[in-house]
């Protein structure tokens, strides 16, 4: 499947807004949806950032607690109206009164693979 008909296939969830693929260091590598590139290179930053502080935490979790929280997966931020949802390099915008986080996170680990 290439980058773009994942990008799709994140676009057909309900309540998507946006989706897009980004480079662990930070850089937008795709987006589709109603988000202007400026925007959507901001978010990348903040994808690659909170996935490497998802990834810390997980990492101090399992040490600490003995659990299993590795190796992560992804996160999730919900704030007013909207939810932002990521795995492994590529996230999706949702609005969060249409969204199926079940169906979401569960296409986010098939697109991510």
């Amino acid at each position: 499947m290439s980058e773009g008909q994942k990008l799709e296939r994140l676009m057909k969830l309900k309540g998507a807004v946006a989706a897009g693929k980004f480079t662990m260091d930070g850089k937008l590598v795709e987006h589709k949806g109603n988000l202007p590139k400026d925007i959507a290179e901001m978010v990348a930053m903040m994808c690659a950032a909170n996935t490497m502080m998802g990834t810390m935490q997980a990492n101090g979790f399992t040490k600490l607690t003995g659990m299993k929280w590795t190796p992560f997966h992804g996160w999730a931020v919900a704030a007013g109206d909207y939810a932002v949802c990521v795995m492994g390099t590529y996230g999706v915008f949702v609005e969060m009164n249409k969204a199926d986080f079940n169906e979401i996170f569960k296409t986010l680990m098939e697109v991510a693979k």
